[in-house]
């Protein structure tokens, strides 16, 4: 008794030692053990990713890659394989797991090393979010007073969840989310388990143990990983054998980047710094889904691509870029040492790095960056004729040996499946296509190559938009009482400016003059000297007025007397967005290139609510999600009907009357649905092409970055045969065939959608000669639609019918 006596009291001394230890442990490092609070609503570092509308990744912006899940949609066998390992009871425990304390406690004083710790999930969770990796015992104090705290405060499953998103697994990897897509490409739920056992076994040395860096060694430890479920009977023998023999089959696999658009993703992460801040925008998981459609957004990228190559082709081949040896003198590099050499050299897509190895009368062998031996064919090489400047070009080559020599370092591109001697575009260009009924972005491209330029021409550069502006100055003129039957002098005007002392003498381009002519003829030819008698006609500060109406800015709108030519400047974006109000009936919509923020976890923060271009019946009832109305319905009507004349031209050809519009080549589309019009300023510095239907509208620009820099002009080549693009450079030439191969892709499938008429209108047959009212049916006359108020009010005569400007004193002419 007297034994048993002192044992237990030994033992409660022991205890109340023990617990007095704790007590004072505790108050020891109270003042530095954090508030576990935050985990209620922790806050992950996970990147922003941005998608297409349709779903499609193209970009993710954040310095550690991590896909939170949720604890239901992980695969039991990985959860298995992460208990068995890093702490089997781990649902028995209360955060500290004693017989792991007391085999470590053993292991340490036989040992005298810190061989095995005793750290349970919970409490290698508190050290992760609050504590570091140093081994020290103050450490491990704090770290086990941090586990019991939050044992109190989370379920075990929600510890779990967050342990197995939170800790780190090498290659920028944070959470068993991101380790399955950066180590196998993969989600979770498609794992194999050799592959579930790989990620388990990385927490204990995410560097030295990842398949990646050290095959070996990750191997060993996926076998522990496998044998420990073994023991614990989560795998039966036959499943451990197996996976046990699996080869290694990790690689590094990137962000799933689907459809690459840079552009686009910019301009939602500059906007989401700048709503949300930079840390919590690129580390809260935010999944923004963007207001384009891949395949449209993917043709806008090809077309603009393909039309800056083209560009480039007729205005002559550059050289390579760089000489390696020269041919005849100099002994060839070996194929090890072209493969060196151009490993050095940064590509930019779609461009491939070679170095020319031999050359045979019409073709070329190069080897490319890739490793890989290609020939170019005479189709892929015809073009080289020499570049002597942006007016200039050589003689049309005869042989490859014309063009190239071995020992030249030059770029290839695939194009139809074949490879073609190609260069850098020094060219620029911006496309914009949009919904005009709501400013949903559709497709925005920002020129040839992020890598190569992040400057955004789509919504940054301000170029002077030539005859893209006339539609603005019509508009004007239309809600001045004049018609598209109005008739006006296309004549040659010599202006003197007091103020400047100098004549002014604005010149048609080409310089050719119609005299007389319709409004609707005007337009669509783009007669330079009709828009400024418009301008004048109208008074220049209430045309400069009236197209602030479209959202330009005032001080982008040079108020003089070249405002009708174009001299204001604006962006890709303000332009396709002033041309949406002639799409949409007279709305000023505003364009939005996001349509919705998720969190990380999928739930909805915010979505797009445009305002739309609502017709009479939505305005009644729904007012305020309606767009503003600046221009009334019959005026945005007339003016689309005259660009859709510079489309389809008019006239009878018949007859020999029939007349093409600026626009013509968009008739290759076939489709009669669709306006345009053409911009080029002096000497083709600046080229566009806006186009549209009801349900789309698209802008175009090309042009240098150099805005002293024109185009220039091409000759005939003579190795490419027909359909070549000869001449001076302009909007036709320049930018509407980008805009050509986008809309064939961007209006594939999809009905007519056509500017309809609206009420209010008045329709009348005219006289085609002289705009006057007209009761012939033929090729001579034409129905046209009239504001009320604007219909003329005389016949044309039957027999010598004469113009206004046959009379003594012209009432059109008045006004200049």
């Amino acid at each position: 008794m007297t034994i048993l006596k002192r044992a237990l009291q030994f033992f409660i001394t022991c205890t109340i030692l023990s617990l007095l230890t704790l007590l004072s442990l505790y108050y020891y490092v109270k003042s530095d053990i954090p508030s576990v609070n935050v985990l209620k609503e922790v806050q992950l570092q996970t990147p922003m990713q941005v998608f297409t509308k349709d779903g499609k990744l193209i970009n993710q912006f954040g310095e550690k890659r991590r896909i939170p899940v949720k604890i239901e949609d992980i695969p039991q066998p990985l959860i298995d394989a992460i208990l068995a390992t890093e702490d089997n009871r781990f649902y028995e425990h209360f955060g500290i797991d004693p017989i792991g304390i007391v085999r470590s406690f053993i292991v340490l004083v036989s040992t005298g090393e810190k061989k095995q710790g005793a750290s349970t999930i919970t409490m290698q969770l508190a050290r992760n979010f609050f504590l570091t990796r140093e081994k020290a015992y103050i450490r491990k104090v704090k770290e086990i007073f941090i586990a019991l705290h939050i044992e109190q405060l989370l379920s075990k499953d929600e510890i779990l969840a967050l342990y197995l998103n939170k800790i780190e697994l090498g290659n920028r990897a944070f959470g068993i989310g991101a380790a399955a897509q950066v180590y196998y490409g993969k989600e979770l739920n498609e794992l194999t388990l050799p592959q579930m056992a790989m990620i388990a076994g990385l927490p204990k040395a995410p560097s030295a143990l990842n398949p990646i860096r050290n095959a070996t060694r990750a191997k060993a430890r996926r076998n522990v990983v496998l044998g420990r479920m073994y023991k614990e009977k989560y795998i039966d023998r036959s499943s451990y054998e197996k996976a046990k023999n699996a080869p290694i089959t990790a690689q590094r696999h990137g962000a799933e980047i689907e459809l690459y658009a840079p552009y686009i993703s910019e301009m939602v992460r500059a906007y989401m710094v700048e709503r949300y801040g930079t840390d919590k925008a690129y580390n809260s998981g935010f999944r923004v889904f963007t207001s384009v459609e891949s395949d449209i957004q993917a043709a806008a990228q090809q077309a603009l691509v393909n039309n800056l190559h083209k560009y480039d082709m007729r205005h002559g081949y550059r050289g390579p870029e760089k000489t390696l040896w020269q041919f005849e003198s100099e002994t060839p590099w070996t194929e090890q040492a072209i493969l060196a050499h151009l490993k050095s050299v940064k590509e930019i897509a779609p461009l491939h790095a070679a170095v020319v190895t031999s050359i045979s009368e019409q073709s070329a062998t190069v080897l490319a960056k890739s490793g890989a031996y290609h020939t170019i064919k005479w189709a892929g090489l015809s073009w080289a004729r020499a570049f002597i400047s942006q007016t200039r070009q050589g003689l049309p080559p005869k042989t490859a040996n014309d063009i190239l020599v071995p020992g030249m370092q030059i770029w290839l591109r695939q194009h139809q499946n074949e490879w073609q001697l190609s260069q850098y575009p020094t060219l620029s260009s911006a496309l914009v296509s949009l919904d005009p009924q709501d400013g949903r972005i559709k497709a925005l491209v920002g020129g040839y190559s992020f890598t190569q330029s992040q400057y955004n021409r789509a919504t940054q550069a301000k170029r002077q938009v030539g005859s893209n502006i006339k539609p603005f100055i019509y508009s004007a003129a239309m809600e001045s009482d004049y018609s598209l039957a109005t008739i006006i002098n296309d004549a040659p005007i010599n202006h003197w400016d007091k103020s400047q002392r100098y004549a002014w003498r604005p010149r048609n381009s080409p310089d050719v003059y119609s005299g007389p002519i319709r409004i609707r003829r005007a337009l669509a030819q783009s007669k330079n000297v009709v828009s400024v008698r418009l301008l004048q006609g109208v008074g220049l500060h209430q045309s400069a007025d009236h197209l602030l109406k479209f959202g330009f800015q005032d001080e982008d709108i040079n108020r003089s007397e070249s405002l009708a030519l174009g001299s204001a400047a604006m962006t890709p974006l303000e332009m396709a967005r002033g041309m949406s109000t002639f799409a949409n009936g007279g709305h000023l919509i505003d364009p939005y290139f996001i349509s919705e923020i998720q969190d990380a976890y999928g739930n909805t923060l915010g979505s797009a609510q445009p305002l739309i271009a609502c017709d009479e019946e939505q305005l009644e009832m729904n007012a305020h999600t309606c767009a503003p109305q600046v221009i009334s319905e019959q005026n945005a009507f007339l003016v689309s009907s005259a660009m859709h004349s510079a489309i389809w031209g008019g006239g009878s050809w018949r007859h020999k009357t029939g007349w093409t519009g600026t626009g013509w080549r968009a008739q290759n589309l076939k489709r009669r649905d669709l306006s345009g019009k053409t911009g080029t300023t002096n000497e083709s510095i600046d080229t566009w092409f806006s186009g549209f239907n009801h349900n789309v509208l698209t802008t175009v620009w090309v042009g240098f970055d150099d805005a002293s820099k024109p185009l220039g002009r091409v000759s005939y080549n003579n190795n490419l045969g027909k359909n070549q693009l000869v001449g001076a450079e302009s909007g036709a030439i320049s930018a509407q065939p980008a805009w050509i191969e986008f809309m064939r892709t961007a209006l594939n499938n999809q009905p007519l959608a056509p500017i309809e008429p609206p009420p209010g209108l008045i329709s009348v047959r005219i006289d085609l000669k002289t705009g006057l009212l007209s009761h012939k049916n033929d090729h001579t006359s034409r129905f046209e639609y009239f504001e009320p108020g604007t219909v003329p009010t005389k016949y044309v005569l039957d027999k010598g019918a004469s113009t206004p400007f046959d009379d003594p004193l012209p009432i059109q002419d008045e006004l200049f």
